[in-house]
């Protein structure tokens, strides 16, 4: 709490923490996805995308969470909570990008040139690092003339506003969202505490004697 007001008293209104906590800085908390749609894309093929990619996670029994950005996308997070470093969970988050777009080429690209990315989503697997944050949850976002929250939304939500085509579904004002929490279990809360191992992590660390 101290640290939030302190944050507040210089004006800030968004928060970008990084992934880490001290003393580990280079053990990340979770795993990130951060779906950016290039031009003529919308959050509606961030959700498409976001969906495919809890596929390929829920094969390897990897639970994952999403929230909106408040700004034109989604972030879909992979708690981890254990040893896996950097090292490991760029290369796997860079490895899932590159085999979906392989999959989706009209729908996905992984690389970050921006003139790749015309209606199309960006899977930025490169937030996965320890030198980069990406936006809290709860963060206001100041990117529009309305300010949006950066806000947790179940499955369910995502895919709603998926079925219905309706993009206005998956942007939040600070009214809207503090309706929305108020009273409510944090659904992102389990971000924090789950823990989870990312496939072969374990092994690869007994191999290198770790």
């Amino acid at each position: 709490m101290p640290t939030l007001v302190w944050s507040v008293n210089l004006a800030n209104l968004e928060m970008h923490p990084f992934l880490h906590r001290v003393p580990a800085l280079d053990t990340p908390t979770a795993m990130v996805f951060d779906l950016d749609p290039g031009d003529g894309a919308t959050i509606l093929q961030c959700a498409e995308i976001a969906f495919l990619l809890k596929k390929r996670l829920d094969a390897v029994n990897l639970r994952s969470f999403v929230k909106v950005s408040g700004s034109k996308g989604l972030q879909v997070y992979t708690p981890l909570n254990r040893t896996a470093t950097y090292g490991v969970t760029q290369p796997y988050a860079h490895g899932l990008a590159q085999s979906l777009e392989r999959e989706h080429g009209d729908l996905v690209v992984s690389e970050m040139a921006k003139e790749l990315r015309k209606g199309k989503v960006f899977i930025d697997w490169s937030q996965n690092s320890d030198f980069k944050t990406t936006v809290a949850p709860y963060s206001l976002r100041a990117k529009q003339e309305q300010a949006y929250v950066s806000l947790p939304v179940r499955w369910k939500q995502l895919a709603d506003a998926l079925k219905s085509g309706r993009p206005a579904l998956l942007y939040f004002s600070p009214e809207e969202a503090l309706a929305r929490v108020a009273g409510k279990k944090d659904i992102f809360g389990p971000v924090l505490s789950l823990k989870q191992e990312i496939p072969g992590v374990a092994r690869a660390s007994r191999g290198s004697g770790l």
